[in-house]
C-alpha cells in the first residue's frame, strides 16, 4: 500500500476547508478536486501526541538527540518521549520488522532503568533506545499501520476464537478488524482475547511483544491499546506463514487444550496452596530434566492439584535461570539462556494480569519455553537447581 503521509493528509484538510469556503462549483473551475472528500484518511494519527510522534519518525537520527534534550529542558518528561517513540514504532513497523519490534520491546525497560538512575543521568538509557528506534524508522519508506474499521462479531463464539481463526488463515485485514471490534470493550478483555492467538506457539517474540505492549499502555494510555496490540496480531500471522512454509504445525495447538481438559483447569478458581521450598526445588528439577511435553504436563498437574500459580511460576523461573547460568547456553545476546529467560518472564507476567484460563495456559507454555535438561554445572550437590539470589527474590528457609 502506498504511504499516505501526514503532510498529504494536512494538505487535503486544507483543500477541504477551501472547497467549503468557495463552494464546489468555483472549486471545480479552479481545478481543485473534491474526490478526496469521499475517501477516509489513510494515515493513522495520534491527536495531540502527533507532533512528537511525527518528530520521532521524520527527524534524521543524527539530529534527533539535541532536539529531544531541548524538549526535556523545556519540561517534556521521559514518559512522554517514550510513549511517542512507541507509537512511532508501532505505526511504522506494525510488529513486522525484526529490528523494529526489538526497539519497541526495549523502550519500556529503558524507561524503567531511567527511573533507577540519578537525575543527571536519568535520560541516557531512554535517549539511546530512541536514537536506535529512529535510526531504524528512517530506513522504512512506508507505514505499516493505517486506520482499521471493526468487523461485526458472531454472538455465539468468543471473540478470541474468531481472532485466532483469522490469524491462522493469514488474513491480516480480517484479524485486525476483529481486534478492532474487541477493542470497543475493556482493555483487559481485549488482552485476554488476544492470548488465544499468542498461545499457538512459544516463540520468545510472540510473548514478549504483547507483554511489552501491555506495560507500555501505562505511558501511552489505554486508548492506544488497539494500535499496540495490532503489532502482535501481525507478528503472529508472519510467524504462521513462516511455520507453514518451513515447519509442521505446532504440537502446542492440540497439546495445550488436552492438558487444560485432562487436569480440569478450566472453569475453576486458581489454586491457593502455598508450596514449600523442597516442592519448588523438585518441580524445577523435573523441568530441568524433562522435554517440553513432560515439562508442560508437570506444570499442568501442579496447577490441577491447586498449587499457587506464583509458586509454580517460581519453579519455572528457577529452571530457566539454571540455563542462564550455564557458560555454554547462557550469557548475553541471542543465546538460548537469554531467550528462555525472556520467554518465561513474559509468560509469567501475562499470567499475573490475565484471566484464570490464561493464567494456567501461560504457565504451561512457560514450561514449554525452556530447552529441557539443565547443565550439571548449575545444579547443587543434591542435584537440584541452585536458587537465584537476585535482589527482591523471595527468600525461603533451607
Amino acid at each position: 500500500m502506498t504511504n499516505y503521509n501526514r503532510r498529504e493528509f494536512l494538505a487535503d484538510v486544507g483543500k477541504g476547508m477551501l472547497i467549503a469556503s468557495v463552494g464546489p462549483a468555483l472549486a471545480a473551475d479552479l481545478g481543485i478536486s473534491s474526490a478526496f472528500a469521499d475517501e477516509k484518511p489513510k494515515c493513522l494519527l495520534f491527536g495531540d501526541r502527533e507532533p512528537l510522534v511525527a518528530l520521532m519518525q521524520e527527524t534524521p537520527a543524527d539530529k534527533l538527540l539535541p532536539i529531544l534534550v531541548d524538549k526535556l529542558k523545556a519540561g517534556t518528561d521521559l514518559k512522554t518521549l517514550v510513549a511517542a517513540g512507541a507509537l512511532a514504532n508501532a505505526r511504522t513497523f506494525g510488529g513486522g520488522d525484526y529490528d523494529g519490534f526489538h526497539n519497541f520491546m526495549a523502550l519500556m525497560p529503558s524507561y524503567q532503568m531511567a527511573r533507577e538512575l540519578p537525575e543527571r543521568r536519568r535520560s541516557l538509557p531512554v535517549l539511546k533506545v530512541l536514537y536506535r528506534n529512529t535510526s531504524n524508522i528512517q530506513g522504512c519508506a512506508t507505514e505499516a499501520l493505517h486506520p482499521v474499521a471493526p468487523a461485526p462479531l458472531p454472538k455465539d463464539r468468543p471473540g478470541g476464537e474468531v481472532l485466532r481463526e483469522a490469524t491462522r488463515a493469514h488474513d491480516v485485514d480480517r484479524a485486525e478488524r476483529v481486534l478492532a471490534a474487541l477493542a470497543k470493550g475493556s482493555v483487559d478483555e481485549l488482552f485476554n482475547q488476544l492470548q488465544m492467538s499468542i498461545q499457538d506457539e512459544v516463540d520468545v517474540h510472540r510473548i514478549v511483544l504483547p507483554w511489552r505492549a501491555w506495560v507500555m499502555l501505562e505511558l501511552t494510555g489505554k486508548e492506544h491499546a488497539l494500535t499496540l496490540f495490532r503489532q502482535s496480531v501481525r507478528h503472529c500471522i508472519d510467524q504462521q506463514v513462516e511455520m507453514r512454509e518451513n515447519h509442521p504445525e505446532s504440537e502446542i495447538r492440540t497439546f495445550l487444550p488436552k492438558l487444560l481438559d485432562q487436569y480440569r483447569l478450566l472453569g475453576r478458581p486458581l489454586g491457593k496452596r502455598k508450596a514449600e521450598d523442597r516442592w519448588v526445588e523438585r518441580l524445577a528439577d523435573t523441568l530441568c530434566r524433562s522435554d517440553r511435553p513432560k515439562s508442560a504436563d508437570a506444570v499442568a498437574a501442579a496447577l490441577g492439584e491447586g498449587m499457587l500459580p506464583e509458586d509454580v511460576g517460581e519453579a519455572i523461573s528457577l529452571a530457566a535461570n539454571a540455563v542462564m547460568l550455564d557458560p555454554a547456553g547462557g550469557g548475553h545476546g541471542g543465546s538460548d539462556g537469554v531467550h528462555i529467560a525472556d520467554s518465561v518472564n513474559g509468560w509469567r507476567n501475562v499470567a499475573r494480569v490475565s484471566s484464570a484460563r490464561n493464567t494456567v495456559a501461560s504457565l504451561i507454555l512457560a514450561a514449554m519455553s525452556h530447552s529441557g535438561k539443565c547443565p550439571p554445572s548449575t545444579l547443587s550437590a543434591d542435584g537440584t537447581p541452585r536458587r537465584s539470589q537476585e535482589p527482591g527474590s523471595r527468600t525461603r528457609s533451607p
